[in-house]
């Protein structure tokens, strides 16, 4: 079983990796190296049946995910409060390109729009889901007021940015819960970003740990090479202290086992 981090300054305490559900809404327009097909229910349940049993609490969606929170909603009937639930907000897909809209109308459109498709009455994390201009974000359009004013009226327990820019995670530091960014140990400004983070106990998800897949994709047929590569990057993403959670996305069931039979050796080492 997974252990659990809690979460920066919050109340939440989440698994050392989290599931990332593009795949269970959208398959189009995306950066992974192999075509897929949408699972059925019967498969999206198998996989969220293990995860839960492997230990892994923390669901990641998105606005911008097709057809995602609307089958989470669907799927997670009667197990909300097992899950922690962390979406995003900014960014539209109209399953041809994408569309941002910042403003504090259309993220509050979005909070509504994800609370209905989840069935529920609260995210457990809202994350601006970030066009790149991290900066301009969070002092021009004031993004995080935004999600600041809906945790003061209780639709969301803790808020962030997926970031897209050393700069921004910075600022996230000083005005926000917690930060989704991606981590290269040897780029000092990544470094920087987490000691930062590590400092004023800010939360840290980390995102495209696989580098969307492509980083396995190289090591597909030898299965011990595999999970050689998969370990070393698991050693690598939780090395940093400030790391509370990875998100890890993947539809196939003992691919998911691997990932935390790896995590769990590195958290061990």
């Amino acid at each position: 079983m997974l252990p659990q981090s809690r979460l920066g300054n919050t109340d939440l305490h989440i698994s050392r990796l989290g599931l990332g559900t593009v795949k269970l809404g959208r398959n189009s327009d995306v950066k992974y190296p192999q075509a897929f097909e949408l699972p059925s229910n019967t498969e999206a349940r198998e996989l969220l049946s293990l995860a839960r049993d492997l230990g892994i609490n923390l669901l990641d969606t998105a606005a911008s995910y097709g057809a995602s929170e609307e089958r989470l909603g669907e799927l997670l009937r009667g197990e909300r409060k097992e899950w922690v639930i962390c979406s995003k907000a900014g960014e539209t897909y109209d399953g041809h390109e994408s569309h941002f809209d910042f403003s504090p109308a259309a993220l509050r459109k979005s909070l509504d729009r994800s609370l209905r498709h989840l069935r529920t009455d609260y995210l457990d994390i809202l994350l601006i889901h970030s066009d790149g201009n991290d900066s301009d974000l969070i002092h021009r359009d004031q993004v995080l007021h935004s999600l600041a004013q809906f945790k003061r009226e209780g639709w969301i327990r803790a808020f962030g940015m997926s970031t897209k820019t050393v700069e921004g995670g910075l600022l996230c530091t000083q005005n926000a819960d917690l930060i989704m960014t991606t981590y290269d140990p040897e780029q000092e400004g990544d470094r920087q970003l987490l000691d930062e983070c590590a400092a004023r106990n800010t939360g840290v998800l980390l995102k495209k740990i696989f580098n969307s897949g492509n980083l396995l994709d190289q090591t597909q047929i030898q299965t011990k090479s595999r999970l050689a590569t998969i370990e070393q990057q698991m050693q690598v993403i939780f090395g940093h202290k400030a790391t509370n959670s990875a998100i890890i996305g993947t539809l196939n069931c003992q691919h998911l086992r691997d990932n935390v039979s790896c995590a769990l050796n590195a958290l061990i080492a």
